[in-house]
């Protein structure tokens, strides 16, 4: 509970909430982790929350939105986090009810790290007066800032992929691996990247009234960082395609080659065959049973396949 910008009491029953809200100048921020709906009914009875966020607060798989309700609104947002080692992207999922006094966080599970806002609101004491928007915004920013570096990881990704895409000896098989690993994370970062930016834009207007003259500078960067997140998500969607269509073509282009060179060789070694093959006919021809044959055959041997190794060699057909 902060009063007038200062903490004043942590750790105390849910069943106190509306009596600090009854004193004027007071702030609540209430966080429950896998609550169920009955947990919720005590706490949504006190601050009047509607029966469908609440839910909502409870159900999980919720799209990043905003549900505007009477006295109060409802949120819905994802953390995430990349692993460059096993290329993966974990999600924790989040709920919070924004009332003019009060900020109720719904975590579903202990995937989402509490610790890292609390921190935010210990070194941003100079909002603290706002209440309810100093507490939303570091909510907001710790998640945006958690998408922001996810989206980084996954561009140094991609230029590892494109490095590995023009080796000298690529590895297709590790190529197809990472790729579809980075598909299958942008996708899911794709889905809760790019909804928060409608988000944050709603909860700034004015009508909302939730960013105050203080804050509304720090929502407008937080919604920044969140459109510079959505842009780049989607610039390496089209990355991830292109490095797709870039190995397909690569792949051709050396099969091209290859069988450019085997037809060019097939083409040399079968004029030696039609040679000795003539030479090897059972009717007599000049030179047959005698030595100038045999050399003549050689020569005419070495010649042709020379004369073709140039000229295959000429063409860039070898």
């Amino acid at each position: 509970m902060y009063r007038d910008g200062a903490l004043q009491k942590e750790d105390f029953p849910v069943e106190d909430v509306s009596e600090f809200l009854a004193e004027p100048g007071t702030a609540v921020w209430v966080d429950l982790c896998e609550p169920t709906e009955a947990d919720l009914a005590r706490l949504a009875e006190e601050l009047g929350l509607h029966r469908l966020a609440v839910e909502d607060a409870v159900s999980e798989h919720q799209r990043p939105k905003l549900d505007r309700y009477d006295g109060h609104a409802f949120l819905s947002a994802y953390a995430v986090r990349f692993d460059a080692g096993t290329g993966r992207l974990t999600t924790a999922e989040l709920g919070a009810f924004v009332t003019p006094r009060a900020l109720v966080t719904v975590r579903k599970d202990d995937g989402f790290d509490i610790e890292p806002v609390l921190r935010r609101w210990d070194r941003a004491t100079e909002l603290a007066k706002s209440g309810v928007p100093f507490l939303l915004h570091g909510l907001l920013d710790h998640v945006v800032d958690g998408q922001y570096e996810a989206v980084q990881a996954l561009d140094d990704e991609v230029e590892a992929l494109e490095d590995l895409l023009f080796a000298d000896r690529p590895d297709s098989s590790e190529l197809q691996r990472r790729s579809f690993r980075l598909r299958q994370s942008l996708t899911a970062l794709r889905r809760v990247v790019l909804p928060m930016r409608e988000v944050i834009s709603s909860l700034m207007r004015p009508d909302l009234q939730v960013a105050d003259e203080l804050t509304r500078p720090y929502f407008e960067d937080v919604h920044d960082h969140a459109r510079q997140a959505a842009e780049q998500t989607e610039a390496l969607r089209e990355l991830i395609a292109t490095v797709r269509e870039t190995q397909l073509n690569l792949q051709g282009n050396r099969l091209n080659l290859i069988m450019k060179k085997v037809t060019g060789w097939a083409a040399v070694i079968a004029v030696p065959t039609a040679v000795t093959g003539f030479y090897g006919q059972n009717v007599p021809y000049p030179g047959n049973g005698a030595p100038s044959g045999f050399w003549t055959s050689t020569v005419i041997l070495v010649v042709l396949s020379v004369g073709l190794y140039a000229l295959f060699k000429k063409k860039d057909w070898l």
